[in-house]
């Protein structure tokens, strides 16, 4: 291969191809590669596409994206062993606005961001394994693949490979990754007619709804679980952190089995045809775990950078836009005729502390540490909040005034006033 580039890509995921789409819309010579058959074959996602950060890269993509739905419900539940409490916003799209958010299938929608890079002169390498990154002294000067004659160069190399990012963790650049940093997901495909799914959840045409879910449905293990509509078909998963899983021992195929049959899903999910399982790390650490983002000659974005908002369940837009933000920071230096030295690329950094998605992960930093250590929001409030429900909303001769009396006692006996006003501080600090 023994050619130059000005930059190489490594990786043609969301964060990969919006790096290498606006460096090549900048002039540059660029080079993507992937490991995979094509863009999207391994890459494993709810799916959401959050609109706002490909409108920056591509303003028409709605009228040649492959979208499945755009979204005009959320739903949050709060599941004990039988039942949920939750909440419930809908709104159709305003002639005078568009969809903001859609779901997607990554395998369809990766390989047409990236044909969308091509178009702009990228020249992108599938099947290719990046074995190690070339140096000169501490600076990196290119990659090294399984390619015969597979030394390539360039000025800048951008690391787009994802959570486990082997690369970057075999250069030194990141530490090894923490059980308690990564969830586990998994995902299966169901399939039914438009009709059928349009009826069972009160769409119509492109609409779409989003249930996220926590609760009991984890077992007392740090987690999440989400059901998507796409056209045809549901995504419906589960993810807890890996640490948990290991401690546990609940294989997550079971835990996906248990929610699929909760009173609450299995209606919505009747006579669905499962044709596809999918399971991938996700990472969970949050701003705690962003490792070094850049060095001489080198950055990182997307998932291999742990940019990911768990509690939102964002990721593929904080991935497009640390991948532009890199792409951008390195085009005016190049222009200012300044090296890209560890020094000058610290901008990155600078940069994104001043975007949402570093103010999103510093907010949220301390989530995932609250809820390790105080367990029983995942398992005592779920059930109090849900038989609450149930015993104020009971029309049985009782009286209200006896039934607030009864929900009092009963999370008093489960927590007593001082732990349900620590409870509440903790809760505070945690999402202020």
């Amino acid at each position: 291969m023994n050619e130059r580039f000005d930059a190489i890509v490594v990786g043609a995921g969301p964060a990969g191809t919006a790096t290498a789409l606006t460096l090549a819309r900048g002039g540059w010579k660029v080079l993507q590669i992937e490991r995979g058959e094509y863009p999207g074959s391994k890459n494993v996602q709810g799916a959401i596409l959050y609109a706002d950060s490909l409108q920056k890269l591509i303003p028409n993509f709605r009228e040649e994206a492959p979208l499945e739905r755009h979204l005009v419900e959320q739903r949050v539940w709060v599941l004990d062993d039988r039942s949920y409490i939750g909440s419930t916003y809908r709104s159709p799209v305003s002639s005078d606005a568009e969809p903001d958010r859609y779901t997607i299938l990554r395998a369809q929608f990766d390989k047409w961001f990236a044909k969308k890079a091509q178009e702009e002169g990228v020249l992108l390498i599938c099947e290719t394994t990046v074995l190690d990154l070339l140096r000169e002294g501490e600076r990196v000067v290119g990659v090294r693949t399984d390619r015969e004659q597979g030394e390539v160069y360039a000025d800048v190399v951008i690391l787009a490979d994802g959570v486990n990012s082997v690369l970057a963790r075999k250069a030194g650049i990141r530490p090894e990754l923490k059980a308690g940093e990564v969830a586990l997901g998994v995902k299966e495909l169901l399939f039914y007619s438009q009709e059928s799914l349009e009826d069972r959840f009160g769409i119509q045409g492109d609409e779409g709804v989003a249930i996220e879910m926590v609760g009991k449905i984890t077992r007392g293990m740090v987690g999440t679980a989400f059901l998507y509509t796409n056209k045809e078909s549901l995504a419906v998963g589960i993810g807890c952190l890996l640490s948990d899983f290991r401690k546990e021992k609940v294989p997550p195929y079971v835990l996906l089995a248990r929610l699929k049959e909760h009173p609450a899903l299995r209606p919505l999910l009747r006579d669905g045809e499962m044709k596809e399982y999918t399971a991938h790390l996700i990472p969970e650490g949050g701003y705690k775990a962003i490792p070094k983002l850049s060095g001489d000659g080198w950055l990182i974005v997307g998932d291999a950078g742990m940019f990911v908002n768990s509690v939102h369940r964002e990721g593929s837009n904080l991935a497009m836009e640390t991948g532009r933000i890199a792409a951008e920071t390195v085009i005016e230096l190049k222009q200012a005729g300044e090296p890209f030295t560890e020094r000058n690329l610290r901008r990155y950094r600078q940069r994104l502390d001043q975007s949402f998605v570093m103010k999103d992960l510093r907010k949220y930093q301390h989530v995932h540490e609250v809820l390790d250590q105080n367990r029983h929001f995942l398992t005592t409030y779920p059930e109090l909040v849900n038989r609450a429900a149930e015993t104020l909303l009971r029309v049985d001769g009782v009286d209200k005034r006896a039934k607030e009396k009864e929900v009092t006692r009963s999370f008093r006996k489960h927590r007593s006033y001082r732990g349900l006003f620590s409870d509440a501080v903790k809760l505070w600090r945690a999402f202020r």
